[in-house]
């Protein structure tokens, strides 16, 4: 058995995670970021699958157009976490 931790990705695209809430959708950006848009088409945030020593996270993120960088909004173990905190935010 190995002891080894996980310290990145691998490079293959992962699936889509799933939402529980039929008024959201994830829009593939990159093999591990998804656009977070609600049913108008209005992106809310972003979703980025993070290794991590238990599993996989998922994180949300803005987008700060002015730098053109991700601002970091949490880490969460379930992608509809992510939602509700870009929603909330």
């Amino acid at each position: 058995m190995s002891d080894t931790l996980i310290t990145s990705l691998p490079e293959v695209p992962y699936a889509t995670p799933r939402l529980s809430s039929p008024r959201t959708h994830l829009v593939r950006a990159s093999d591990h970021l998804w656009r977070v848009q609600d049913d108008d088409g209005r992106v809310l945030g972003h979703l980025r699958l993070v290794p991590h020593p238990l599993g996989i996270r998922y994180r949300a993120e803005r987008l700060h157009l002015a730098t053109a960088t991700f601002r970091l909004v949490g880490d969460f173990w379930n992608p509809d976490d992510v939602v509700a905190a870009l929603r909330a935010g």
